[in-house]
């Protein structure tokens, strides 16, 4: 599964990301996640993702970000703010696993 996490710069996501992973290794899924500015974001939400989460400090861009990702086939979501932290990968995987389903 390919996930694509976007925040303001690509680098406050680094915590999440690596929640994430560890959660998905403990549960056996296989994942890839990459974060990602929001400037990247467009066009790397093309390249075959999954699923897009926004990070909280960038929601007030989250309509405009999925447009593109909408228009890439790639449902997103807004993380929620208790999941995004170093003991947020339950959450997340969660999140990702449940948005996913509703694809």
């Amino acid at each position: 599964m390919k996930v694509l996490f976007v925040c303001s710069q690509g680098m406050s996501s680094a915590i999440a990301v690596n929640a994430l992973k560890k959660e998905a290794e403990k549960n056996g899924v296989e994942m890839e996640v990459l974060a990602v500015s929001t400037q990247e974001f467009e066009e790397e939400v093309k390249k075959g993702y999954d699923v897009a989460m926004v990070a909280p400090q960038v929601r007030h861009r989250f309509d405009y970000l999925k447009e593109f990702a909408t228009s890439a086939n790639v449902p997103c979501a807004l993380i929620q703010p208790q999941a995004y932290s170093p003991l947020g990968g339950p959450k997340l995987l969660k999140q990702v696993n449940e948005l996913l389903a509703n694809k």
